[in-house]
């Protein structure tokens, strides 16, 4: 399974590469887009600007971008009499007012300039991130009619639609009315108010959150990928980055409707969801710590990642107590994260690590676009969708460029494994016949023995030697001898089977060890290398000479595992070769019983 898995990883890492690339240029193309289109959309009413009433006439369907007021109550207890009597400031109906206002009043004319009378809805499409939003009816300075949505008991209102809230009323023919919408937050206050009509407000819910389910999908499927490549590296990298994603994921999923969408999610029994904002970073640098081993060669920069860590954790474990107030500083332990990652990148970039700079490029992105959300979170810069979701679009192009990190570390420990293996191939092998040497074949040899002593299995030996290969050389040119011994290799691997151990002993001597076969199986198979021989057919390099041919000798015996060495068994076999050689030569012989080594010296 483990094979099929580093298979797959090797297979698809080159893909995955270009996959990250390709999606970085589109986000990119994206959002430049995007932004182009939300900055020229948006609506600036000055604030010396008096709210101007919206006009329902008879082709009127919706109103996106709408000139209201606001209004924070700081003190977070005015009556609503007393919020009548206060001043609202112009805007659009797209705010960020940041961590100092909780209590926020929205304020809407409206004005029915059409012959019938008209059904409207008033969207709050981010309604989830909310404790307490209530709709007030007002006409003619007299409240009729008050809509209150508690978020904590949220799930079964009329007035709640997978994560947005949606207030009905009607105008009559020529009537005006003043709507105020009271929103709490928890932390940081942000909305988008829409006014539609029935039509428009269908069409509004369908579709709801596709881009979100879009950046969850992409990060569900990194997650699977990077499982897939732990269980078969192991290496602690790719959990701290797992870990990343989920906690990326959760927080995206949370903060932009996706849980409240899908699952209906709301109000406070959520909020210890967002610890996650705490918990990615922290994941992030033990992603840092170990990817660049900065404990061992970068000790600066690893106290500078362990002393931010440091704060994160401790941040983190608060808020496992007092959520809420955990999250104050989240914006500045944010800023804390980013100055030091980035800090560290740099520095390692000019350190030369290899995958710095990339982590840099991708890092570079986040902060970008996660300080653009800072300042929007706090008031400082205008909604649009690039600013009230920078996070999670800094989360999406780092977890791509992260995932780019890691196979393209893949392919660099692939190369350089594959070198290592080149080297030690070249280290045990014959440069000519590309077969084991002898010193390997001592080695392997004598684990085979073990084995088979331990398993009670057959094991059989056989040395082979070209005959009159001297001659041959004399004859025809050390050239025409080395195609002599590569052909005589290639035939070895043709007859040779699935364990069959092969090896040149030096100059036209081969040795071959047979594991779980028998001293009868042996001899048949030491028959066929012979024939084949005999039979083959060497092109000499030199066309006017005539095609050469040569033959082998070969001794074959089946080792006594209970009470042979490895030595013994090759002066077994070295026995029965000389025997053939003394034969008559293109001879297979059998091993005697016993050792003598009062042999003949063979024939030239």
């Amino acid at each position: 399974m483990q094979g099929l898995l580093k298979s797959f990883v090797r297979a698809t890492t080159g893909y995955v590469a270009a996959i990250v690339w390709a999606v970085l240029l589109f986000n990119s193309a994206f959002m430049v887009t995007a932004l182009a289109s939300t900055k020229n959309s948006d609506i600036k009413p000055s604030v010396n600007q008096a709210i101007q009433p919206i006009e329902i006439g008879e082709d009127w369907k919706s109103s996106l971008n709408f000139s209201m007021g606001y209004f924070v109550d700081t003190n977070e207890s005015l009556s609503f009499q007393r919020v009548q009597q206060q001043k609202f400031i112009p805007s659009s109906n797209k705010l960020s007012l940041g961590t100092g206002a909780k209590t926020t009043w929205s304020k809407i004319l409206l004005k029915n300039t059409s012959a019938q009378k008209k059904r409207l809805f008033l969207h709050h499409p981010y309604a989830y991130h909310n404790r307490l939003i209530t709709l007030y009816e007002v006409e003619q300075g007299s409240l009729i009619r008050e809509q209150v949505l508690d978020l904590d008991l949220a799930e079964d209102s009329p007035l709640m639609y997978r994560g947005s809230a949606i207030f009905e009323f009607e105008l009559d023919i020529g009537q005006s009315k003043t709507l105020y919408v009271k929103g709490i937050s928890f932390s940081h206050q942000w909305f988008t108010l829409l006014l539609l009509d029935e039509n428009s407000s269908r069409r509004e819910l369908i579709g709801t959150h596709n881009d979100i389910a879009l950046m969850i999908g992409i990060l569900l499927a990194l997650i699977i990928y990077n499982f897939l490549i732990y269980f078969s590296s192991s290496k602690n990298e790719n959990v701290f980055y797992s870990l990343y994603l989920i906690s990326g994921g959760i927080w995206i999923a949370l903060s932009y409707g996706l849980l409240a969408n899908f699952f209906n999610i709301y109000g406070a029994g959520i909020l210890p969801l967002h610890l996650s904002l705490i918990a990615m970073p922290m994941f992030l640098i033990l992603f840092m710590m170990d990817i660049f081993e900065t404990a061992e060669h970068y000790p600066i920069e690893h106290r500078f990642l362990q002393g931010t860590l440091l704060f994160l954790g401790l941040d983190f474990c608060y808020g496992l107590f007092d959520i809420v107030n955990a999250l104050k500083p989240a914006s500045s332990l944010a800023a804390l994260m980013m100055l030091v990652t980035i800090s560290v990148s740099i520095s390692l970039v000019r350190k030369g690590h290899p995958f710095a700079k990339y982590f840099l490029f991708g890092h570079s992105l986040f902060v970008g676009f996660s300080t653009i959300a800072v300042l929007f979170y706090k008031g400082l810069i205008e909604f649009n969708y690039i600013t009230s979701h920078g996070v999670g679009i800094g989360i999406m192009l780092e977890a791509l460029m992260l995932a780019f990190i890691i196979s393209y570390r893949i392919r660099m420990l692939e190369e350089i494994k594959s070198s290592q293996d080149e080297l030690k191939l070249l280290a045990v092998t014959d440069s000519m016949t590309q077969l084991y040497n002898r010193r390997y074949f001592y080695t392997e040899a004598n684990y085979q023995l073990k084995q088979a002593q331990k398993e009670a299995t057959p094991l059989s030996l056989m040395i082979l030697d070209i005959d009159r290969f001297k001659l041959v050389n004399d004859t025809h040119g050390h050239q025409t001898g080395d195609q002599v011994i590569i052909a005589l290799a290639n035939i070895l691997r043709t007859h040779s089977q699935e364990g069959h151990l092969i090896a040149r002993f030096g100059g036209e001597e081969f040795v071959i060890l047979l594991p779980k076969t028998a001293l009868l199986q042996a001899m048949d198979i030491a028959e066929q290398i012979r024939q084949t021989a005999e039979k083959h057919k060497v092109v000499l390099l030199d066309s006017d000479k005539p095609d050469l041919y040569f033959t082998v000798s070969v001794g074959v015996t089946e080792i006594n595992t209970g009470s042979e060495t490895m030595e013994t068994a090759l002066n077994l076999a070295d026995i029965a070769l000389y025997e053939a050689k003394n034969s008559g030569r293109n001879r297979v012989r059998m091993a005697p019983a016993r050792l003598d080594f009062q042999k003949e010296e063979p024939l030239a």
